[in-house]
């Protein structure tokens, strides 16, 4: 499968623009991820770009992740790719443990990339000088974008073994560089 499909399936499959931007963000993420620890990006990017494509159909836990593994299986997708699908949701880790690094890095960049998303949306400057401070400091704002993990956040962190601030600045990073894309741009 290349990107150009995952797109196609992403689309067809997935109609609020919103869940396909933070699946953007979450692609940049993985890819900017992947880059850094010498894997494959597209492969990374995929997982990432395709993560929650059948979440507007099947948003319970009997059927997120598991009729899109389906989906995905009929369509050639590497199976690397959907065991990190499959990884992300706390329902199939018996059997998709976040034992791989890009398992652990998709957990760690989903909720984290949705926060950083959200935290540009309200910032007059977007995402242009957006740091890993200022979001670390909304993330104490529990009030603020309430849906997002902090928990998940903070346990992908402890997966990554890296510190939040590192981990934020990596994301941030990734997530400006599609900021065109985004309709991010100051």
């Amino acid at each position: 499968m290349d990107r150009n499909q995952a797109w196609d399936i992403l689309n067809e499959y997935t109609k609020n623009p919103a869940l396909i931007r933070h699946a953007q963000c979450v692609e940049a993420s993985m890819v900017y991820y992947a880059k850094l620890l010498n894997e494959d990006a597209l492969l990374w990017g995929l997982a990432g770009l395709l993560h929650d494509f059948d979440y507007e159909r099947w948003p319970d836990e009997t059927g997120h992740t598991v009729e899109g593994a389906k989906i995905l299986r009929a369509h050639d997708c590497d199976e690397e790719v959907i065991g990190a699908i499959m990884a992300h949701t706390p329902w199939h880790l018996d059997d998709f443990p976040r034992d791989r690094p890009i398992r652990k890095t998709l957990f760690a960049v989903d909720e984290l990339s949705g926060f950083i998303y959200a935290a540009a949306l309200v910032r007059p400057s977007q995402l242009a000088g957006l740091t890993s401070k200022s979001v670390i400091k909304k993330l104490k704002q529990r009030s603020f974008a309430a849906a997002v993990s902090r928990e998940d956040i903070n346990e992908g962190t402890q997966l990554l073994n890296l510190p939040l601030a590192e981990h934020a600045t990596h994301c941030i990073t990734a997530i400006q560089g599609i900021a065109t894309d985004l309709g991010l741009e100051a």
